[in-house]
């Protein structure tokens, strides 16, 4: 199993950047994708999830800004990222998850930073 996130970097506070994470090795239409974040010397954090059913939740902090979309042909999930701050800035991590059985899948996780 393979989760490759992409699309993290440098950006100005008040912009927006995209995340994409490609999977392979799953059957990527029945799992729950979501996308987690870390910053430093904080917990990973729920940012945003989506079912196989294209149900969506956010964490508090990023209500009205994130959207999370999901491309089953494509076996890719995507994070919009609009109105960034700085607290924004962390390391981004795609999850996919399952249950009955249960599997628990993460990626490497790409870097955002914003910054002036």
């Amino acid at each position: 199993v393979q989760l490759v996130e992409s699309g993290g970097g440098l950006v100005q506070p008040g912009g927006s950047l995209r995340l994409s994470c490609a999977a392979s090795g799953i059957t990527f239409s029945i799992y729950t994708m979501g996308w987690y974040r870390q910053a430093p010397g904080k917990q990973r954090e729920l940012v945003a999830r989506i079912t196989s059913g294209s149900t969506t939740n956010y964490g508090d902090s990023v209500k009205g800004r994130f959207t999370i979309s999901r491309d089953n042909a494509k076996n890719t999930v995507y994070l919009q990222m609009n109105s960034l701050n700085p607290e924004d800035t962390a390391v981004y991590y795609c999850n996919a998850q399952r249950t009955h059985p249960f599997f628990n899948y993460w990626g490497q996780g790409t870097q955002v930073t914003v910054s002036s």
